[in-house]
């Protein structure tokens, strides 16, 4: 019987099962820490993980050298998603991020992570002799404008910031010389001190009054201690609080940061205040543990990759998991100005949760189909 143009006979040798227990960990510990959070979403976190295995499964499946044939398709399915949110996306507070499929919300921006990083990978291994050519450099850069501008139109600075970064990262990993990275630089941070500088001035063009405030307050918490810093000031409150074991899951305690509701949306953006305030520094350690070794396979999965399209897949997936959890842990202790992005496997969000597991899918099947060694 002749196999599908998709499906290859695999090895079960090369499937890696220390990741999937490193992120079924993970997801586990995701599921009490929300439920402690918000009781009520606890179930629709099972939901998640359970469905966003099976999807995890399925994609592992299927051979991503096939997948990434339709890698145009890929992106104008990624940006269609993204616009579509303009057309009949619902506005909350301000921001029309999310589409209504009626048993739940769908946010484009996390599915079209890892869209874009799956049509990357196979156009940067379609460049990898003309990477470093202007010619080459500017197709890249229209390519990652589009995406971003309309991300950063819902507004979503944030989650702009995170998908600029990793498709930062996906170029360097296919080869950008280090010339040409420097050329980079030494334009970026002298515009990027100039933008910082101008931001935070009364009557500026670029950011939302909002995101204005959210730069001020970190830079100036006790100024803004009533509003902007309020939450990130109670994070880090709820952090320390736990100190080495932390107050238990599901704690009545009185004195609980989380109990008397100083943290609005503890289930998402917040997360890592819960863990450090009931699971303590031990449970905080164990997160990033857990994150960092997740980061750690994808990187090794990687390395052992057939082709540079794989290679650049498990270490897009890596490095999207790697800086969201440091900008979402960051914003929870304070180090970084408040900003909503998800930490992944822990926070709720059916999209962002599935997403991931997709993500983690085809780093399986990269897994799969080991370079082969003379």
């Amino acid at each position: 019987m002749k196999l599908p143009r998709f499906a290859k006979v695999y090895h079960i040798k090369n499937y890696n099962f220390t990741l999937v227990a490193l992120v079924f960990s993970l997801s586990i510990l995701g599921i009490f820490v929300v439920g402690s959070a918000r009781q009520i979403y606890q179930s629709r976190q099972i939901f998640g993980v359970i469905f966003g295995l099976f999807v995890m499964v399925v994609v592992s499946l299927f051979d991503y050298v096939w997948v990434l044939e339709f890698y145009w398709l890929i992106y104008l399915a990624a940006v269609a998603s993204l616009g579509s949110v303009f057309l009949i996306g619902q506005t909350v507070n301000g921001a029309r991020r999310w589409i209504n499929l009626g048993f739940t919300q769908f946010q484009p921006s996390e599915l079209a992570k890892i869209l874009l990083i799956l049509f990357f990978s196979r156009f940067i291994m379609n460049h990898t002799e003309d990477i470093n050519d202007k010619a080459s450099l500017i197709k890249y850069a229209i390519l990652s404008a589009i995406p971003l501008a309309l991300i950063v139109a819902e507004p979503n600075l944030s989650t702009t910031i995170v998908t600029a970064l990793v498709l930062c990262l996906l170029i360097y990993v296919g080869g950008l010389s280090y010339q040409v990275i420097g050329k980079i630089l030494l334009v970026l941070i002298p515009t990027a001190v100039i933008f910082l500088s101008i931001a935070v001035m009364p009557n500026q063009p670029f950011l939302k009054e909002y995101q204005q405030r959210r730069i001020l307050a970190f830079l100036d918490p006790e100024e803004y201690s009533s509003d902007e810093a309020y939450q990130q000031n109670n994070s880090v409150m709820a952090i320390g609080s736990g100190k080495l074991t932390g107050k238990g899951l599901n704690n009545n305690t009185t004195t609980s940061v989380k109990n008397g509701n100083f943290i609005l949306e503890p289930q998402t953006d917040f997360i890592f205040a819960i863990v450090g305030e009931e699971l303590g520094f031990i449970g905080g350690c164990i997160v990033i543990a857990l994150l960092l070794l997740i980061v750690v396979q994808c990187i090794l999965i990687g390395i052992r990759a057939q082709d540079l399209a794989g290679r650049i897949i498990c270490c897009g997936v890596g490095g999207l998991i790697g800086i969201q959890s440091f900008v979402n842990i960051s914003v929870a202790t304070g180090l970084m100005p408040n900003t909503g992005v998800p930490l992944p496997f822990v926070s709720y969000g059916l999209t962002s949760l599935v997403s991931l597991y997709i993500g983690i899918g085809f780093v399986l099947n990269v897994g799969l189909q080991p370079k082969k060694y003379q």
